[in-house]
Formats: structure tokens, sequence, C-alpha cells
């Protein structure tokens, strides 16, 4: 693609968290990732969540194809250099328009491209995407082949075990098959199935049982595919354990609730032994120019600040912390004053990150 070389320059040229990142010509490393998160994973909260580590694979929210190819797209595919690698995660299930949108997306410099079938709310069903798709996987199949066709950089498939009762793990190999067939090669298994009405997408992430032993199975019977599993995994030893039955392990809300699980993760995978967790002053030292340009370009203070709660996850004085970051960056005028206040009162009382994650 012709946006390669500027692409790969861009990120050649940016430093996170003390480790240079890698050029872009390079598959994302799929072993750590953050899942995409709707309200939650948006461009502020990547940017802070690399801090924790230079490597991690990070998801934007799921953001609709319609809305790429008719809304603001500018704005909705914006993201810093630093998210390197971020991967797009697009909702739909028209192929002609995943395709533009994933061409849209990949011009804009991201570095994979998802397709959600896996979400149960009954919001994104209405739009006939997310996991209702799961009882389509022919048309998920002709969704991706087109998608591949459009893009050069991976197109992968975020999915669930199941959905009502079509749960037992045949269902789920005929629907991996079917779209291995169109040529997909990375699937990210939440491993609960999907009920599809009468609960919600949080009761939808605690209620089904998870089915670890299905996603297992899944790669120990298609060696030659890409299983990364989705769910219910918090700890490090439990993600380090699963790695070494599966490709890799997405991380969900313990990630954003507890981001230095994504620190203590990096030295552990990725086995760079001069790597050392920053500490929290240290990752506000970097937050600071990126809050003085976001707000210079009109971003309220409130909505980047509002992802920083989990730095001072499982620290004394944790709820004075996310009181003086959720009342004092609504105050009229506030700015990156407010971070480097929070910075220099850390180097003063704590120097150490959060253990015991």
């Amino acid at each position: 693609m012709g946006s390669n070389t500027a692409k790969t320059q861009c990120v050649n040229d940016t430093e996170v968290a003390g480790v240079a990142l890698a050029a872009r010509d390079v598959l994302p490393d799929r072993r750590l990732s953050v899942a995409p998160m709707m309200d939650w994973t948006d461009r502020h909260c990547r940017f802070f969540l690399r801090q924790f580590s230079p490597r991690v694979l990070l998801y934007t929210e799921m953001i609709t194809a319609a809305a790429i190819l008719r809304g603001r797209r500018e704005r909705l595919l914006a993201f810093d250099p630093a998210e390197h690698p971020v991967a797009l995660q697009l909702g739909g299930s028209e192929a002609e328009q995943l395709a533009a949108a994933a061409r849209i997306g990949a011009e804009a410099g991201y570095d994979e491209i998802n397709l959600n079938v896996g979400c149960p709310s009954e919001r994104v069903q209405s739009g006939a995407f997310g996991a209702c798709l799961m009882a389509e996987p022919a048309l998920v199949a002709r969704c991706v082949e087109a998608m591949q066709a459009a893009v050069a950089i991976p197109v992968t498939v975020k999915c669930r075990i199941g959905i009502d009762e079509r749960d037992d793990y045949s269902y789920l190999a005929n629907f991996v098959d079917v779209l291995a067939a169109s040529g997909a090669r990375v699937f990210i298994v939440h491993a609960r199935k999907a009920i599809l009405k009468g609960l919600s997408p949080k009761q939808n992430r605690e209620i089904p049982p998870l089915r670890y032993d299905y996603v297992e199975r899944l790669k120990r019977e298609r060696p030659d595919l890409t299983i990364v599993l989705n769910g219910g995994l918090r700890k490090a030893d439990e993600v380090v354990a699963a790695l070494e039955r599966v490709d890799g392990v997405m991380l969900g809300r313990e990630a954003y609730h507890n981001p230095y699980v994504l620190a203590e993760l990096h030295g552990r995978i990725y086995g760079e032994g001069t790597w050392q967790a920053p500490t929290p002053a240290e990752i506000m030292d970097r937050l600071i120019p990126y809050v003085e340009k976001r707000c210079a370009a009109g971003d309220p203070l409130s909505a980047i600040t509002r992802h920083f709660l989990g730095l001072f996850a499982g620290r004394g004085g944790a709820r004075s912390w996310r009181r003086y970051f959720t009342e004092c960056a609504r105050k009229p005028g506030a700015g990156a004053e407010l971070v480097v206040r929070a910075r220099d009162r850390l180097r003063s009382i704590d120097p150490l990150p959060p253990t015991g994650t």
C-alpha cells in the first residue's frame, strides 16, 4: 500500500516507555492484546494503555462500516502514532460496505482490520451485525473475503463460541472452518456463548459459562490457524499459562481497571530483560505532552483523564485520586496543569508501581 512507508516512518520515530517501536511491515504480535470495548477503548484510553507496554496489540471500539463511510471518518479513525500496533474493529454485515471501510482504515494507518462477530447487544443486533452473525457463517465468509481483497493488512475475526442453543463445539468448529475456507487465518474467540435475547451485554460477559476447552481444542485441531483466547482471564499467571495452549490472550476490563497487569505481562511474555515497569509519576510525565496537545485540539480534559483511574488500582488513597481526576477535570478551564500537579504529588509519595497483579 502507498501508506506503508509513511506509516512505518511515523512509528520508527516514536518511542514509548523507553522502548523503540518496531516497524509496521512486521505483522502484529498477538500474544497479548487489549479487547475492543465500547465507550472505553477510544484514542485517549489507547494512548494511556500504551504506556504500560510498548508491544501489546490495542483495539479500537467497534465502529460501524456505515459510520466510516457516511460520518465524520477523520474524527472516528484518528489516533496517535504512539498507539501502534493498533487494530480497527468494524461492525457490519454488508460485504461491499465492510470492504470500503476496511480500505479507509488501512489507508488511515491501522495495522489490522477486525470484524466484530461477537457483540451480543440488542442495539448491535438491530443493525444485523455482531454475535447474531454467527448464525450466518456463509455471509460472514463473504464479508471477510471482500475485506481481504480490499486491503494488504491482516483481516481478523472476533467471535463467541456460539449463540443461544447453538453452543456445542461442532458449531464453533464449523463456523471457523467456513471462514477459514474464505481465507480467514486469525480468530479471537470469547470463550462464552452469547444469549441474544434476555441478557444485557454485561450479563453476557458473566452468566454463560466459560469454555476454555472449546478454544484450546480449536487450536489443537487447527494448528495452522492463529487462535486468541478472550474472556475471564485476569491474573498474569493465568495469561502465561494459557499461552501454552493458544497463540494469544486478549484482556478486557482487567486491563482497563488494572493496567499494571500489562506492564507485568510485557516483561514476562516478550522477555525483554531491560524492561522495567514505569512508575505512576513516569507515566504522568509521558501523558502531560499528550494532554496538552489534545486539549489544544479541543478535546475536553475530562474525556481524557477518565481513563487514568486504573493507574491507582490497589494504591493507598485511590478514592481520592479518582475524585481528583473526575471532579477537577470537569471544572471550567481545567487543562494539563491538573496532570502536572498529579505527577508532582505522585513523585513525593510513592515511587513504586503497585504489585500483586
